[in-house]
């Protein structure tokens, strides 16, 4: 489903992402880790078609940036991007009327009841908590029943509830065949979610297995992100 083939990103003369290949196939849940500088986010917003890039990007077999791929292409970002001035209830409009969606306000309500926020349609996006943000971005992103989802450090200000619906929902994107790529510096975070492990240092896929190749080798993700970024300070 998303295909990443020799991504390279270069600003002026940094090196941020270099020749990185890996895949995320349909009904898969796959977590991108890796210190800081490594390279996550810039492999992140390349997926998400937010960057120039040389090597080539695919989602459902289309370019990342065309209205096909997009078209079945879930985001969310590390930091909400709400509109100030439109309520909870108009970002969720907002995305059915660009996605051409219909009859979706049975399932806008169903999410927002999810993550307590079905008392909050009318409260435009600056009156609402960093927390409440997020909410909102992850609804919208799930509001077109995306085929491949990107979720970049999810967790983040959310509450143990939220936290919880959002884990169960990992596995109902999973089972109903979506594949979903997930960017985290908190390993305990999503230690009982994935599927396939990507591990990132000094832009370039240092790492790249399986939780049942890894269960056979017994090996433990924290041991070996470690033992592959020794010394390169914290995750990140």
């Amino acid at each position: 489903m998303l295909k990443v083939k020799n991504l390279t990103k270069k600003y002026d003369k940094v090196l941020a992402v270099n020749k990185v290949s890996f895949e995320i196939g349909s009904g898969e849940i796959g977590v991108l880790i890796g210190p800081n500088g490594a390279g996550k986010s810039t492999t992140i917003k390349s997926i998400a078609g937010l960057l120039r890039f040389d090597g080539e990007i695919t989602i459902d077999g289309k370019p990342n940036k065309s209205i096909e791929a997009k078209r079945v292409f879930g985001y969310v970002p590390e930091t909400p991007a709400l509109y100030d001035s439109l309520s909870v209830w108009d970002h969720l409009e907002f995305i059915a009327r660009a996605y051409d969606l219909q009859d979706w306000n049975d399932t806008a309500e169903k999410l927002l009841a999810r993550f307590d926020m079905d008392d909050k349609k009318n409260k435009v996006g600056k009156d609402l908590s960093k927390g409440m943000q997020q909410k909102v971005s992850i609804c919208c992103a799930l509001l077109i029943k995306p085929r491949m989802i990107m979720f970049d450090e999810p967790m983040i200000g959310l509450d143990p509830k939220a936290i919880k619906e959002l884990k169960e929902i990992f596995f109902e994107l999973k089972d109903s065949g979506c594949a979903v790529l997930i960017s985290t510096h908190i390993l305990d975070s999503i230690a009982d979610v994935w599927d396939k492990a990507l591990i990132m240092n000094k832009g370039e896929i240092v790492f790249n297995s399986t939780r049942d190749d890894m269960a056979l080798n017994g090996e433990s993700l924290e041991h070996v992100f470690f033992s592959k970024t020794e010394g390169e300070g914290e995750a990140g």
